[in-house]
């Protein structure tokens, strides 16, 4: 496979290949992985730090659960948890790349006015105003397909258009085309077999655009075992397939064990695709 060129950049910092991290830090009582869970400032400033030493690139962090059958939190109160922790990792780490997971345009803009540099939504721009914040604050956006309650019969038809529907929305509000990183939806489809057929054939995606991808799938239910905490060893697996495919980003609650396996994988004899 031959190596893929981007040019996506979020707070100056341009990536233009390989396979970087993005990690998990979730300001939420009911995340699916207790241990990504940090309450308050300092302890989320504790826990990006480890983070970002571990080899994290940028720092993704959320303020409610998106796991199937959460409860959904207003946007009010997402703010509440998220916005006071923005701003103390903005203070920390002033050069670091910061993601806010939001699907309310209003948390978005609070969240750039607060430091943030990215937007992570997982809705596909479902809220009215989204791109059209992104593009106001210059923020970098990372947008993936929910097939949660789909009538489309056909997993890869039903990605393809939603997501190029999205990057047209998101060109049209004025946002940035090196700004534009594409998400396919592991773990947000209609049963586990089409979170496996799309971890298998998530090439067909990356292949499908030209803006790059991240793969979501760390410790995800779709991976088996009974908790989220033996779901390790399959997550590193996931995070191999990821570079091999061309993904851009990989985005892990386990910054380090996953670094690790990006650093095998890039000293193999037989892998010539660049980390």
């Amino acid at each position: 496979m031959s190596p893929r060129s981007y040019h996506f950049t979020v707070r100056g910092k341009v990536f233009e290949g390989g396979t970087h991290i993005m990690g998990i830090l979730n300001a939420t009582p009911d995340s699916f992985f207790e241990g990504s869970r940090v309450y308050g400032e300092d302890a989320c400033v504790r826990a990006a730090g480890a983070q970002l030493a571990d080899g994290a690139e940028i720092l993704d962090i959320g303020g409610q659960s998106t796991r199937p059958c959460a409860e959904q939190v207003s946007a009010e109160e997402e703010a509440r948890r998220v916005i006071p922790i923005i701003r103390a990792l903005r203070s920390a780490y002033p050069l670091a790349p910061i993601s806010v997971d939001t699907f309310y345009a209003s948390v978005a803009e609070e969240a750039a006015k607060a430091g943030a540099d990215m937007i992570n939504d997982v809705s596909c721009l479902s809220d009215e105003g989204m791109a059209e914040v992104m593009a106001k604050f210059g923020l970098a956006a990372l947008v993936m397909h929910n097939r949660r309650g789909s009538k489309v019969e056909d997993m890869f038809e039903d990605k393809i258009s939603g997501l190029g529907a999205a990057v047209r929305k998101l060109l049209q509000a004025g946002v940035d085309k090196t700004k534009i990183m594409l998400d396919g939806g592991i773990g947000f489809n209609l049963s586990r077999a089409e979170d496996v057929r799309l971890l298998t054939e998530y090439d067909r995606l990356i292949d499908g655009f030209e803006y790059p991808f991240l793969l979501g799938a760390s410790r995800k239910s779709f991976l088996g075992g009974l908790l989220a905490e033996d779901r390790l060893p399959a997550t590193l697996d996931t995070t191999a397939l990821a570079a091999r495919m061309g993904a851009l980003f990989i985005r892990v609650h386990d910054v380090k064990q996953n670094a690790e396996i990006l650093k095998n994988l890039k000293l193999s004899d037989n892998y010539n695709h660049p980390i």
